[in-house]
């Protein structure tokens, strides 16, 4: 991605938040960033809301990650998001490894 490939790692969370939101815009990908996202539970409405990085195309889930490993908790969490949402697909990405790392999750 090119993001990763010109800013490298260290950055903060935020600053590939704010690029990744230049090059969305760039490429004419819908988006909402710092989405809140209503959360359900057996079809009710709850009053929590849970706050995503990006929300694309208004329906992948987008959470960005700066951190020198991508720990299971970090799937489930984002596991966790879309089955709340009753959103089908997410991706993780994570900035902070020497190589772009992303995981794709699927909510069945």
């Amino acid at each position: 991605m090119n993001v990763h490939s010109s800013l490298g790692t260290g950055f903060l969370e935020a600053v590939y938040s704010e690029v990744l939101e230049i090059e969305f815009k760039k490429n004419n990908i819908p988006f909402e960033k710092e989405k809140k996202l209503e959360i359900f539970f057996n079809g009710e409405k709850l009053n929590k809301t849970y706050r995503v990085d990006f929300l694309c195309f208004n329906e992948i889930i987008i959470e960005l990650k700066s951190v020198s490993f991508l720990h299971d908790n970090f799937s489930k969490q984002l596991q966790n998001y879309l089955k709340a949402t009753n959103k089908k697909l997410g991706i993780l990405i994570n900035f902070g490894e020497k190589s772009l790392k992303y995981k794709r999750i699927i909510n069945l």
